[in-house]
């Protein structure tokens, strides 16, 4: 029976091509390379996923349009194996077509994502034409590919502009289908770090291209996410953008930019703004708002009602939705605007998130390790119970702004866990807080990494990054370093926070931990970010999204490929929920006025200790980024790896052959990387994948790389003494290798050129024992003995 690779090549594609579809008319498209953290440290391993697209050529010079996707199965199995409808959504979805087929060379299955119907096998013969697939396409999309309005979908991508990813490609073509059926708001949803700016400039340079853009309008509320539209969009229309402000209106511009504030909408107080004195109604043909979720709502709406038949685009990684919180006139009001994003747009044309991202390779890995705090030797931690005035009877009190003397009389009956740093503040707890954070960065690289520390309130911020400077500065003294100051640093918006921003996001020799409230929470791009902790009670799924998506960025100059999250107050328990937001209360007869807080009470003597809450990972599942623990985790890899394998012999005779090792961790969860994750998240980096697999599914024990080679020292000395003096000593070599870095490192063409296998003799020293594909086979067979 053939294999996947070999089915696909002397069977699927041969039949394919007897109905019309020759080689260029599928695509390959890849995913980068996995990540996986091992050892505390992220890598880059094995290959990308591939998705083959068939796509139909329309005219010469335009670009093939893609239709469907093609899973190979291999010749043994069903041609649907595999096929699971919850998945084949998620792909469709993902891939922006409607049609997904399997086959195993003999008979295909189609599954339509249009209809949820999944066909009975049929012939190769029966496969449809590229016509014929073209048509159902245009059925199913409602776009007619010969007509002027899927002119833009047609347009190439400018010839040695950035390649964009498969789905900044998806996400382009869901646009601009949706505006070639009439659709002139649309909202495109992509976590952090995607490039939905980029998607934006390909979106517009396609209709400019197809001669359909007048003008174009892109607006933040930011100066910062300001010069990263200049920057995106400049690359793709040259010397076409200028910015909007007081002294430069870009009349002669193709795509101006600018931020609610030059263009004086910013505001309720803003007079007659600059957009409606200079710019006519329906001035620009496109306007695309980004961080739409937070931006283009109460007075900034202008933007979109001066410009009533423009396609608008909203950007944004978290859309959200509003949830009356009262039932008065004002909640109603509040939910009839606008804010409401899906109310506006609609459903979002395409959705990447924040998790498929990292599961794609082009989101950096995360690692969540949770803490639980406990308080006065209570039972439970903090966030199950909080404080009353029994347990601070006994401390010492005072008014935090005077240091005047309290009495627990004074104070409310209970004070919640949320409450903490912000109506009661509590050194001891801060200490043992900040002393468990800084423990970690020792643990997992030192001190000096780019941290963003969520606080609860300005003087929380202020009082955390005293006593990490007062942690770090210690540690210096006792290591003889000196110390990179600015170490860490209060960033918040009443201490000119924004000024500070550019410091922490390019330095590399001081302003290390940014402690903060809300300013570093979104629009800041901080690529270098390699910790994200949460110090402070997150309510919002939308807010949570948000801040761990300051981490998301891959930073190659610096190898940064992962970060970690440390959750003190169990905000992660938000991730994944739908993004909701309270509907605004508001006062009709009379000015709002703020309350003052109330005075905080400094609360000394509370015992504090902390301890491990679990580690988690990261996942896509049902259209959204899900928590899993590493057993649950765990308990997935081992149900999928006994449906591959049945014993754990078969698993070992695979395991030593390349191709088939290799297809048996693509049938797992990340295609293998799963594997990694348990191997690293259980601080295993010693064990081989073998013996985690047979650990999961088998319950053996885990044998470290080492034992497995002095096991096969010890009872293989017959069989290496009966080889040749330069075979043992390459065959050691090659056992050497396994130890360091596994089984992949023996199946590297790499292996050869080590210093210790050239010595050795290389390929010449095996040889004299036979064929060295052989020998190391036979190796491999008596290490996993």
């Amino acid at each position: 029976m053939l294999n996947e690779a070999d089915t696909r090549a002397k069977r699927i594609d041969p039949a394919l091509a007897t109905r019309g579809w020759d080689e260029a008319l599928i695509t390959r498209e890849v995913t980068a390379r996995p990540i996986v953290i091992m050892a505390g440290r992220a890598r880059r391993v094995g290959q990308g996923r591939a998705d083959y697209l068939m796509r139909v050529r329309v005219g010469e010079s335009a670009p093939l349009v893609a239709l469907a996707v093609l899973e190979a199965k291999e010749e043994a199995k069903q041609p649907g194996a595999g096929l699971d409808q919850a998945k084949e959504y998620a792909d469709l979805a993902r891939l922006n077509v409607p049609f997904v087929y399997s086959s195993n060379g003999h008979l295909f299955v189609e599954f339509d994502g249009t209809t949820g119907y999944t066909s009975e096998p049929r012939p190769m013969a029966d496969f449809p034409t590229p016509d014929e697939l073209r048509a159902r396409w245009e059925a199913a999309t409602g776009v007619d590919l010969s007509s002027e309005a899927a002119r833009p979908l047609l347009q190439p991508y400018r010839p040695g502009s950035f390649r964009p990813r498969y789905y900044q490609d998806a996400a382009t073509r869901a646009a601009l289908q949706a505006i070639a059926v009439g659709k002139n708001r649309l909202l495109l949803s992509l976590g952090t770090g995607t490039g939905k700016t980029f998607i934006a400039a390909q979106i517009l340079r396609r209709v400019a291209d197809a001669g359909q853009l007048r003008r174009a309008l892109f607006v933040c509320d930011r100066d910062a996410l300001r010069v990263q539209g200049i920057d995106a969009l400049t690359q793709t229309f040259d010397g076409e953008v200028a910015e909007i402000n007081t002294g430069n209106l870009g009349y002669n511009a193709r795509v101006s930019v600018s931020t609610y504030q030059s263009l004086d909408v910013a505001t309720d107080e803003a007079g007659t703004s600059l957009l409606l004195a200079h710019f006519p109604a329906d001035y620009f043909s496109h306007v695309v708002l980004d961080e739409c979720h937070r931006s283009a709502w109460g007075k900034w709406r202008q933007v979109l009602e001066h410009n009533p038949s423009a396609v608008q685009i909203g950007l944004t990684a978290t859309p959200r939705r509003l949830v009356a919180s009262e039932d008065t006139a004002e909640a109603a009001e509040d939910l009839a605007i606008t804010a409401d994003n899906y109310a506006y747009f609609g459903e979002p044309v395409y959705d990447y998130d924040m998790a498929q991202g990292m599961a794609d390779g082009f989101l950096a890995a995360c690692e969540i390790s949770r803490r639980d705090i406990f308080l006065e030797r209570a039972a439970d931690s903090e966030r199950d119970r909080g404080l009353t005035r029994e347990d601070l009877e006994r401390k010492a009190l005072q008014i935090a702004r005077t240091g005047e003397p309290v009495s627990a009389e004074n104070l409310k009956a209970f004070y919640a866990a949320p409450t903490f740093e912000s109506s009661l503040l509590l050194p001891e707890r801060v200490d043992t807080m900040v002393d468990d954070l800084f423990a970690a960065l020792l643990a997992t690289g030192g001190p000096e990494q780019k941290t963003i520390v969520f606080c609860t309130r300005d003087r929380h911020a202020e009082d955390v990054a005293v006593a990490l400077n007062n942690r770090y500065q210690a540690w210096c003294a006792e290591a003889g370093r000196r110390p990179a100051n600015p170490y860490a640093f209060r960033c918040t918006a009443d201490n000119d926070g924004s000024s500070k921003i550019a410091d922490f996001e390019s330095s590399d020799r001081h302003h290390w931990i940014a402690t903060t409230v809300d300013l570093l929470s979104t629009g800041v791009d901080i690529p270098k970010a390699a910790n994200i902790v949460f110090f402070k009670y997150v309510r919002s799924p939308m807010a949570l999204t948000q801040m761990i998506g300051r981490g998301t960025r891959i930073y190659e100059p610096a190898n940064k490929l992962m970060f970690r999250v440390y959750d003190y107050t169990n905000a992660t328990r938000l991730l994944g929920e739908d993004f909701t937001a309270e509907a605004a209360r508001r006062r009709v007869d009379a000015r709002i006025v703020p309350e003052e807080p109330a005075e905080q009470v400094l609360v000394h003597g509370v015992d504090v200790r902390i301890s491990e809450a679990g580690k988690f990972i990261i996942r896509p599942a049902e259209g959204r980024p899900t928590l899993v623990a590493l057993e649950e985790y765990e308990r997935e890899i081992a149900e999928r790896l006994r449906e591959e394998v049945d014993t754990i012999d078969t698993l070992r005779a695979r395991w030593v052959v390349p191709s088939a090792r290799r297809q048996l961790l693509d049938g797992l969860p990340e295609s293998g990387n799963s594997v990694r994750v348990v191997q690293e998240l259980g601080g295993h980096a010693d064990v081989d994948l073998f013996d985690i697999l047979a650990n999961l599914g088998w319950d053996e024990p885990l044998l470290t790389r080492a034992h497995r080679a002095f096991r096969f020292r010890g009872e293989n000395a017959d069989w290496l003494r009966s080889l040749p003096p330069q075979t043992q000593v390459a065959i050691a070599a090659i056992v050497d290798q396994f130890v360091r870095a596994g089984t992949d490192a023996i199946e590297r063409k790499e292996l050869f050129q080590t210093p210790e296998l050239l010595q050795a003799g290389g390929l010449d020293a095996l040889a004299r024992a036979g064929d060295p594909r052989d020998v190391i086979t036979q190796t491999k067979q008596r290490v996993f003995a």
